[in-house]
């Protein structure tokens, strides 16, 4: 069994993944965590005797904010949904979402990342050829397939401006329609770059709308901070500006929908908002948030619904205020590894 990599995902677990940006090498998954995943990874191949691909979805709780036949040979690849910027584990547990004995969407991602053509090698397996004719070293040192000194972000391409009448909140039922990759030798240049060629640019300045659930306000403040900290100005709705306001920082107060004008909608429309982050609070303001949500498509307004992805975010963006953003040609990225095994 050889572990194509682990993926982290930056969307909590419940989003399906296919609507989920996500990076591999992960960030901040502490190591004795990945420890437990190859254990379990290894184990699962080895048990359902899967002979070509296998992939395992995982699921981390995390402290403080709770929410992919061995006779052959077996090529592993993992998902693991966990939220980004927050590495504190939860008792240490693991548990195992799905584990599916095919190939899925992520593999030519994580071939291009790895330099290692994973379906023709598992194409070769199917038809009796050994794992350790064409991945010895890995299967020597018991080591996944590295990614060299690369991060390599993955991110979701919606068609919003098509379907202007959907909402925009991500949840179990997937709504891309394709992908895209970036590449840099740090996350937040890489995280950019995907959200660039995904067709969501992310600012660099202006102002920040911020309007989250109660079960995001713990934690809405560390996020703030990051935008101020970037020149960023802030503006909220009522709840969420008194949690930021009490963290120290400054804040605009702005209307919801239904309270009054001028409220967010007519900021958006104003084109006074650069940047929108608004977590859905569930049935009651509904009709207040989808029609933020709206309003942000038609204004082509970037626009996140978690916490996760605006922690990414704020890396993208302090990558790009630093003017870190250079291309490079992917076939460059593992010119110094034999990449054509068969």
């Amino acid at each position: 069994v050889v572990i194509g990599g682990i993926m982290q995902h930056i969307e909590e677990a419940g989003i399906h993944s296919g609507d989920s940006s996500c990076v591999l090498p992960a960030v901040d998954i502490p190591e004795h965590l990945l420890t437990r995943m190859r254990e379990y990874t290894f184990k699962l191949a080895r048990a359902l005797k899967v002979i070509g691909l296998m992939n395992v979805q995982f699921a981390i709780p995390r402290s403080g904010y709770a929410p992919e036949s061995p006779n052959h040979g077996n090529l592993g690849e993992k998902g693991v949904p966990a939220r980004a910027g927050n590495g504190n584990d939860s008792g240490g547990k693991v548990y195992v979402l799905e584990v599916n004995p095919r190939a899925s969407r992520t593999v030519p991602y994580v071939s291009k990342a790895t330099g290692i053509p994973m379906a023709k090698i598992a194409a070769r397996l199917m038809t009796g050829r050994k794992l350790r004719e064409f991945l010895p070293e890995f299967i020597e040192q018991g080591k996944d397939l590295d990614t060299g000194s690369w991060y390599y972000v993955k991110s979701p391409v919606f068609p919003w401006n098509k379907f202007p009448g959907v909402d925009t909140v991500l949840g179990p039922e997937m709504k891309s329609t394709g992908e895209v990759m970036g590449v840099a030798d740090n996350f937040g240049e890489a995280f950019a770059k995907a959200q660039i060629a995904a067709g969501q640019k992310l600012p660099t300045q202006g102002q920040v709308f911020v309007s989250v659930t109660d079960h995001d306000k713990p934690h809405v403040a560390d996020v703030a901070r990051k935008f101020v900290d970037m020149g960023f100005k802030l503006v909220a709705t009522a709840g969420t500006a008194d949690v930021i306001e009490a963290a120290g920082m400054a804040c605009d107060r702005v209307y919801k929908v239904k309270e009054g004008r001028p409220n967010v909608v007519d900021l958006i429309k104003g084109d006074r908002i650069q940047l929108i982050v608004n977590t859905p609070e569930g049935a009651d303001p509904f009709f207040d948030e989808k029609a933020i949500r709206r309003a942000a498509v038609t204004a082509r307004i970037p626009t996140i619904t978690t916490i996760a992805a605006a922690r990414a975010a704020a890396e993208g963006i302090a990558a790009l205020q630093r003017g870190e953003v250079n291309v490079r040609a992917l076939q460059h990225l593992h010119a110094d590894r034999v990449t054509q095994r068969i």
